[in-house]
């Protein structure tokens, strides 16, 4: 029950700053790591093995390497850390 409400709180603070590249990378992680350990207590009321936790969190890992070096390269493009002065086009 705790991790419903600590994704939606999460969900909720994703739709307020979502202007901003790296609050909004930093609130996606912490989603993240609340679906992690939800995954592991699941996996450990079952008793099964840890390693699929692990490629999960592996999966995680690559995530946000990749977030952060996309977040690098906007930055540095178009030299402010908002959404609105990024187009697509």
């Amino acid at each position: 029950m705790i991790f419903f409400f600590m994704i939606m709180f999460n969900l909720v603070g994703l739709l307020i700053v979502r202007k901003h590249y790296l609050m909004s990378l930093i609130v996606i992680e912490i989603i993240f790591i609340t679906l992690m350990n939800l995954f592991y207590f699941y996996l450990n009321s079952f008793y099964f093995e840890n390693s699929l936790g692990l490629v999960y969190l592996i999966m995680g890992v690559v995530d946000s390497s990749l977030g952060l070096s996309l977040l690098v390269y906007l930055v540095r493009s178009v030299n402010l850390p908002y959404i609105s002065s990024f187009s697509l086009c």
